[in-house]
């Protein structure tokens, strides 16, 4: 058994791959944080986005939409200068209208409930054999993406919303000869109500 090739040799891509990646995530925040991350990538590589995670974090409050949704100019400017994140003032201020997007979804039904509504709750079990076979996106990343730009997102086009999808265990893309597509799929477990 190997793992996805993708995940390269550096330690710290290997450990997003082992422990988080494809493991479905049902908090609403922390599905804001991977969206947004997400879309930073765009134009990028992972591991650049992987690598400057912490700064992110700190820079974008913990990722709390509703402190970031409060913010303005200055809070641009600030972001702006900073070198420990992808400076795209295009991002950052989508960034801030995302946090809007988030609170009126989540007031409304939950982000996390909008989104694994999508899948009835429960993750799509993909049996990919190699990597050739992975889409980038899918008529459902698609869909998914056409709602939420209709909900105010941006930067969440349908190969964004794919990878995104994959990051949060929405569908298991682990290939069947990695050890972290049964081990995934046994985390799935029970469906969750949609």
């Amino acid at each position: 058994m190997e793992r996805c090739g993708w995940a390269g040799q550096e330690q710290i891509y290997l450990q997003y791959h082992d422990t988080e990646w494809g493991v479905p995530e049902y908090d609403s925040r922390a599905l804001w944080e991977k969206l947004i991350l997400d879309g930073f990538q765009a134009g990028l590589s992972w591991i650049t986005i992987l690598r400057k995670r912490d700064n992110f974090r700190s820079a974008f409050a913990g990722f709390d939409p509703n402190v970031v949704a409060g913010w303005g100019e200055p809070e641009i400017e600030r972001l702006l200068g900073d070198p420990g994140i992808v400076r795209h003032r295009g991002k950052i201020e989508a960034t801030i209208g995302n946090a809007h997007a988030w609170q009126k979804i989540e007031r409304e039904q939950g982000f996390d409930r909008f989104l694994w509504r999508y899948v009835g709750g429960k993750p799509v079990q993909n049996t990919w054999a190699s990597l050739a076979e992975v889409p980038t996106f899918t008529p459902l990343s698609m869909q998914i993406s056409k709602d939420l730009k209709k909900a105010g997102f941006r930067f969440c086009g349908p190969t964004i919303v794919y990878a995104f999808m994959q990051a949060v265990g929405m569908v298991n893309d682990h290939l069947i000869t990695c050890p972290c597509h049964d081990l995934v799929a046994r985390q799935a477990g029970a469906s969750r109500a949609t």
